[in-house]
């Protein structure tokens, strides 16, 4: 018998059952999950940057470890890790031993820390600046003792590689400098395993001990009876983990033991290692270091190359000093000879006499000033003088009197043609010259104003510009 169709509407594949699935809470499939990280992986080491730390009130530290391609939650524990947990901070590269473990209320895989080291560079540089506070502590780096470099050494001990760069470059300067300066070596390691023991035990050889280094004869052997003026401690540039051994603490102590006074050049400028900091001087380079130390000597040698030329110059001031003396002396004496002493007095006489006759002469120009003002004052009060001024002066008088009588006059006449012209021009007859006439009663002679004032048969007179006219009202 076939089988029925399918139905489109029939999910039994896709759900079956209850009875033949098991379904799992998010609790317990979280603690599944915890239980397999826990057990499978567990404890490990991993390796990445620290970013989005975080440090809570109480004591707990969160972060993300992080690399070029993921990311890891991690929680440091107050009570874990107590002696590095100042190393955590953004953007170190760190190594973390822990946990691997789940945050259940978040459902979340995380990293719980138990150990934490810096990785690569971090690590020595953190080495690096503990003992570098280790050892300022306790004085080490003080200034104060500090000792000079002798002016003028005559045989230095070298604490280097046979074989590097750095003893090239200071045996070049120092011949270059100051040739007759001995040099004395202790071939040491300055890199690796046991280079720091090496290096300590040279400074401290150089300071009682003899060494003898026969492959180049600028390289002096040292014994008892040599007697060094100080000790170059030096190797070429590196790496931070290239230059560790002048970062030891043996390194340091046996600088700072040192009865010679030592100058540290390690690396270049912009390296700076523990035994730079004990030293009683630090170079930038070696070859700065063989600058300092013969600085002295080659500053001798080219004041002594320039002695000649500056003994010739003052020589020749001395000289052209002298001349302006002599050039000085002639002056005086020429200034102290008897006829020019005489002809200063007669010169002087000379002066004495024009200056007499201009006294003379302004004497008599004044007196003459003088008198003519007195003269000009007698005059002034003479009375013919006086006299001759009041007339000018009443005759001034008469003619502003004439002139302002005339303008008077005429200001006057002015005046009344003005008055007569206006009288004029109100008068009736000028009235009548214009066409106008005047009607009088003949009897009264009342002047007549309107036709109402006149009655029939009653007589007229009407006057105009030239003569009268006489009517009677009909």
């Amino acid at each position: 018998m076939p089988r029925p169709a399918k139905s489109q509407w029939d999910f039994g594949e896709l759900f079956p059952a209850a009875e033949t699935r098991r379904v799992l809470s998010v609790a317990e499939l979280t603690v599944q999950v915890k239980r397999l990280l826990e057990t499978q992986i567990g404890r490990v080491w991993v390796s990445g940057e620290v970013t989005n730390l975080r440090v809570q009130a109480s004591g707990h530290a969160y972060f993300t470890l992080k690399d070029a391609v993921a990311q890891l939650s991690c929680v440091l524990f107050r009570g874990d890790a107590r002696g590095s947990r100042e190393l955590l901070a953004d953007g170190r590269k760190v190594l973390l031993e822990g946990e691997l473990t789940v945050y259940e209320p978040r459902g979340q895989y995380q990293l719980r820390v138990t150990a934490v080291e810096l990785q690569g560079v971090g690590a020595l540089q953190l080495a690096f600046e503990r003992l570098k506070q280790k050892l300022n502590a306790e004085g080490l780096f003080a200034s104060e003792r500090k000792r000079p470099l002798p002016r003028f050494p005559r045989r230095i001990g070298i604490v280097t590689s046979p074989t590097g760069a750095a003893l090239r470059d200071v045996l070049h300067v120092v011949q270059r400098r100051d040739p007759a300066l001995e040099l004395v070596l202790a071939p040491c390691r300055v890199q690796g395993e046991g280079a720091a023991a090496e290096i300590a035990e040279a400074v401290k050889l150089l300071n009682c001990s003899s060494v003898k280094w026969e492959n180049d004869s600028a390289l002096q052997p040292f014994n008892h009876s040599t007697q060094l003026d100080l000790i170059l401690v030096t190797r070429g540039g590196g790496s931070l983990e290239d230059l560790w051994a002048f970062n030891e603490e043996a390194v340091a102590r046996a600088i700072f033991e040192s009865a010679l006074p030592v100058v540290s050049a390690v690396g270049h400028e912009i390296d700076f290692t523990i035994s730079d900091f004990v030293a009683d001087v630090r170079a930038a380079t070696p070859s700065a270091a063989a600058e300092i130390i013969t600085e002295g000597v080659f500053a001798s040698r080219q004041f002594l190359a320039g002695a000649t030329g500056r003994l010739r110059q003052l020589a020749g001031r001395r000289w052209e000093q002298a001349q302006g003396d002599f050039a000085r002396l002639a002056q005086r004496l020429g200034r102290a000879h008897p006829r020019r002493r005489l002809n200063e007095q007669w010169q002087r006489l000379d002066d004495l006499r024009g200056a007499l006759d201009r006294a003379a002469k302004f004497r008599v120009r004044e007196s003459r000033t003088r008198w003519q003002s007195l003269l000009a004052a007698w005059r002034r009060l003479h009375p013919a003088e006086t006299l001759a001024r009041r007339r000018e002066l009443l005759g001034q008088l008469e003619r502003q009197l004439g002139e302002r009588a005339r303008w008077r006059w005429s200001e006057q006449q002015n005046r009344a043609h003005s008055l007569f012209d206006r009288l004029r021009l109100l008068s009736p007859e000028q009235v009548l010259a214009r066409g106008y006439s005047i009607t009088f009663d003949a009897t009264s002679g009342k002047i007549i104003r309107a036709a109402i004032e006149t009655r029939v048969g009653q007589a007229l007179k009407t006057r105009v510009q030239r003569g009268e006219i006489r009517s009677v009202v009909e």
